[in-house]
């Protein structure tokens, strides 16, 4: 079930909903349970190249899933529906100025650990070299619109502007995110863990590493085989337990973090070597992917 106790959380779901044709997608893979791509296509008189529009923006918004089957035709990419129940919950306020913004670039980081394949570029070049984490170190990763990992996380540092008797309601999280293959995959699923504090929240499946087609932002001077887009995720962790696009991952609270006027906020984003799916991470900036963001924070506070 996906849950969204904030309608504007739902701000990709309900871009997902706004069409006939995909609304008649999911009908359809409602009704028979998974279907291939190209059924699909059949079933509407579309062409498959009209279609994929439709079904990059229903995974999108997690609301299909798509996996692979080898049969007599080859390798086909079959459709299912990854839930089957939707609530939003219109009934949600909060105080303009019980709130902040603040936005990281990805290159902001400040501490790692990466194993290859990994890397980490510019809008303009690449820094140093692929496939050598020192140059995670090089001076020139504060500029950074894209980073790549096999194995290991980054860990950001959020700004504290609580003042005394001020805690934290809610804190929400989006960014772009998708698995790391060498050279690209788009069945390359990846467990990515996300840390508060050291608190483990939970993790995310990436279901792969995208490299068709080319990233609406993504430099012309980009290589074709690489990483060029993920998927935009919205982690939230409030009084009810940690989010993805309004589905539950965990029951971690906002209690259950230190997050007092006087504690850091540490965010670690990362893919342990134990993950089931140790398929690495890439993290898309400015200038990268299809969302022109790095690491947007919204934080909410109240009085005690």
């Amino acid at each position: 079930m996906i849950h969204l106790k904030d309608i504007r959380d739902g701000s990709i779901i309900f871009k997902a909903l706004g069409s006939d044709v995909r609304l008649e997608i999911l009908s359809l893979i409602a009704e028979h349970g998974q279907l291939k791509i190209n059924d699909i296509a059949t079933h509407l008189n579309l062409t498959k190249g009209a279609l994929t529009s439709h079904i990059k923006l229903l995974q999108e918004a997690n609301l299909i899933n798509i996996t692979m089957a080898t049969g007599k035709k080859g390798t086909q990419k079959l459709c299912s529906l990854t839930h089957e129940t939707l609530v939003a919950d219109f009934k949600h306020s909060i105080k303009k100025d019980s709130v902040y913004e603040l936005e990281l670039d990805v290159g902001h980081y400040f501490n790692f650990d990466v194993t290859p394949t990994c890397g980490i570029a510019t809008v303009d070049h690449v820094i140093g070299c692929f496939d050598d984490n020192r140059f995670f170190t090089h001076p020139d990763r504060i500029n950074a619109g894209i980073l790549w990992l096999a194995q290991g996380y980054v860990e950001y540092r959020i700004p504290n502007f609580l003042k005394p008797k001020q805690v934290i309601e809610e804190l929400e999280i989006s960014f772009e995110l998708s698995s790391e293959a060498p050279g690209v995959n788009e069945n390359y699923p990846s467990d990515i863990h996300f840390h508060i504090n050291d608190v483990l929240l939970g993790f995310w499946t990436s279901p792969g590493d995208f490299g068709e087609p080319r990233g609406l932002l993504t430099p012309s001077w980009w290589y074709q085989d690489l990483n060029q887009f993920g998927l935009l995720k919205r982690l939230i962790i409030n009084d009810s337990g940690t989010f993805i696009d309004g589905l539950k991952i965990s029951d971690i609270d906002i209690s259950q973090i230190n997050t007092n006027h006087t504690a850091d906020i540490s965010l670690k984003i990362g893919v342990p070597n134990e993950a089931v799916n140790c398929g690495g991470l890439t993290l898309f900036g400015k200038g990268f992917g299809n969302y022109n963001q790095g690491i947007r924070v919204q934080i909410k506070w109240k009085e005690i």
